[in-house]
């Protein structure tokens, strides 16, 4: 007796073990948030890729080629059209990102997006999105013209097709996203009716396929692997052939630009020096140094890449000059 009775006690509740299980657990206090609103903003805002819109510089590209750039029209003009492409391209990626959010939420890192994490309510971008397609190209037939209108009803609509469907084709895939790019070079000239040059919209061209394939090329050399692709198609692609796009695609460009700086247009040069045909140098040169971190397969990200280079960064400067001083015929 005396050896079990120490035992009992032991297993005998206590009073304060008794309040414990009378009292119901308190529930965790979740941390506190940033307010509904303002939390949706902010996540509209990173739905709509901020750091893509780099890309719609590329508006100016045929009116600066024809010395269009410095007065307050052409000026107001290429604000506006960049304003819209913005709009359009924010309006593709709520409602691809607003489809795609239940796979998303099984992804390591797009589970992050706010569609996905529940940040943004899934009606809600499918919502604002729908309204930035509508409004953007009714916009552009009032303010600009209807062949900008038009244009952005057909980027919408190849966009949106590539969103559903055209992502999962071979090199359908490549041919959209590379037609996105020459649209957008193509919108600024089109709001200030400048004929586009076909040596322009050929370099325009086949520099955009360069940038997309070396793209596609990044990603399936970082895969090769690892288990899952970021991109499902990735895995239908050979890096050889990826490879071999992009080489082809450098080849027409550095090509295309040649044949352009050397058109004079039946009117010679009159400055002090050919500046036109030497910058046929410096853009060789971008094309070479863009191509070192396509085959080391870093070039995933092309506006980091553009951006972070100093190398690259000295030599479209020097570019940009060269051809501006062609411009000004100085």
């Amino acid at each position: 007796m005396s050896e079990t009775a120490p035992l009992t006690n032991a297993a005998a509740p206590s009073q304060a073990a008794l309040r414990e299980q009378r009292t119901p657990p308190r529930q965790a206090v979740p941390p506190p948030r940033e307010g509904g609103v303002r939390a949706l903003v902010k996540g509209l805002l990173r739905t709509a890729r901020p750091k893509q819109w780099v890309k719609n510089v590329l508006v100016v590209a045929a009116p600066a080629a024809a010395g269009r750039l410095f007065s307050i029209h052409a000026a107001t003009q290429l604000a506006l059209v960049f304003a819209l492409f913005t709009a359009c391209a924010a309006a593709v990626y709520l409602i691809n990102d607003a489809r795609d959010a239940e796979a998303d939420r099984s992804h390591p890192t797009k589970r992050r997006r706010p569609v996905a994490a529940g940040q943004v309510p899934v009606p809600v971008a499918y919502a604002v999105g729908g309204a930035l397609a509508v409004l953007a190209p009714t916009a552009a037939a009032w303010l600009t013209s209807p062949t900008v209108a038009g244009l952005l009803t057909a980027y919408l609509g190849m966009q949106l097709a590539y969103c559903v469907s055209l992502k999962h084709v071979l090199v359908v895939d490549l041919a959209v996203v590379t037609t996105g790019f020459l649209m957008r070079a193509m919108a600024g000239g089109l709001a200030l009716g400048i004929p586009l040059s076909r040596w322009f919209l050929i370099t325009t061209g086949f520099g955009a396929l360069f940038m997309v394939s070396a793209k596609r090329y990044s990603e399936a050399v970082q895969m090769a692997g690892k288990a899952g692709a970021t991109r499902a198609l990735l895995t239908e692609y050979t890096t050889g052939y990826l490879r071999f796009v992009w080489q082809l695609a450098a080849g027409v460009a550095v090509l295309g630009y040649c044949l352009w700086a050397m058109e004079e247009g039946g009117v010679p040069h009159s400055g002090v020096l050919p500046w036109r045909q030497l910058s046929m140098v410096a853009f060789i040169l971008a094309i070479l140094r863009y191509a070192v971190f396509a085959d080391r397969g870093t070039a995933g990200e092309p506006e980091d890449v553009v951006l972070r280079d100093r190398a690259l960064a000295v030599i479209a400067v020097v570019w940009l000059a060269m051809y501006g001083l062609a411009v000004a015929d100085w």
